[in-house]
C-alpha cells in the first residue's frame, strides 16, 4: 500500500533524528529523548489538525477537536501553537511548500518548453489532485474569502511561487519561439487553469462525468503550443 504522502511530509518535517549509541559510546540523552517525543507529538498534532481541517472546514475546527484526534491534551498544543491559524500555517508549510518548490525547481531544460511544463502538470496531479493536498487546496478555495489572512499567507507560501516558476518557464518558451502569444507570460495562470480545474472537478463532479485530466492538459497545451507532429 503507498504511504500517505501527506502523513510521510508530516513525519519527515516534523522529526529528530534519535542519537543511537556507538560502539563504546553514550547512549541517547535524556534531552534528546525528550526532544523525540515532543516532535511525535508535534507531528501528531499538525497530522491531526489535517483531518480535522478537510473534514469540517477551517471554520469549524475547534483545537478540542484536535487535541482529541492527536490524543493529547487541549494544552499540549499550545505548547507548540499559539492558536488554530498560526497551526494551519506550519500544516501549509509542511504539506505544500515543499511540493510547490519540487516542482518549480525544474532542472535547467535540455528538452522543451512543453515537455517541462507537462512534467510540471503531471507530478502537480500526481502529488496534489488526488491526495490529501487536493483536500487541503479546495480548503482554501471554499473558506478563503471568509478568512482573508489565510487566503493571504497561502497565496504568499504557495501561489505565488508557482506563479513565478511558471512564468519563467512560458518567459523562456517565448524567447525559444515555442510560444506565439507574448502576453500568456502576463497571465501565467492560463498555463495551470487545467491542474485547478482537476483539484476543483475532482471533489465536485467526477461521479457524475470522470475526468481525463491528462488528456485535458494535452489539448490545453496543443492550443497554447501548436499540436505535436508524428513523424
Amino acid at each position: 500500500m503507498t504511504r500517505n504522502p501527506t502523513k510521510a511530509a508530516i513525519a519527515s518535517a516534523t522529526s529528530v533524528r534519535r542519537r543511537a549509541p556507538e560502539a563504546g559510546g553514550e547512549p541517547a540523552t535524556p534531552a534528546s529523548n525528550r526532544a523525540a517525543r515532543a516532535a511525535e507529538r508535534r507531528a501528531a498534532i499538525v497530522e491531526a489538525a489535517l483531518e480535522e481541517f478537510i473534514a469540517r472546514g477551517f471554520a469549524a475546527t475547534r483545537l478540542d477537536d484536535i487535541a482529541k484526534r492527536a490524543g493529547v491534551a487541549k494544552g499540549t498544543i499550545y505548547l507548540h501553537f499559539k492558536d488554530k491559524e498560526s497551526m494551519f500555517e506550519e500544516l501549509v508549510r509542511i504539506v505544500m511548500v515543499p511540493v510547490v518548490e519540487r516542482l518549480t525547481a525544474l532542472p535547467p531544460p535540455t528538452g522543451s518548453v512543453r515537455d517541462l511544463v507537462e512534467a510540471f502538470a503531471r507530478n502537480f496531479l500526481k502529488e496534489v489532485a488526488n491526495t490529501r493536498r487536493g483536500d487541503l487546496v479546495r480548503l482554501i478555495v471554499a473558506e478563503g474569502p471568509r478568512f482573508p489572512a489565510v487566503a493571504d499567507f497561502y497565496y504568499r507560501e504557495v501561489v505565488s511561487r508557482g506563479i513565478a516558476g511558471m512564468r519563467a518557464l512560458i518567459e523562456l518558451g517565448i524567447a525559444r519561439g515555442e510560444i506565439r502569444e507574448k502576453n500568456l507570460a502576463r497571465f501565467p495562470q492560463i498555463m495551470v487553469a487545467p491542474a485547478m480545474v482537476a483539484v476543483i472537478w475532482q471533489s465536485l463532479f467526477a461521479r457524475h462525468a470522470p475526468l481525463d485530466a491528462q488528456e485535458m492538459l494535452r489539448v490545453h497545451l496543443d492550443l497554447i503550443f501548436g499540436e505535436r507532429r508524428t513523424t
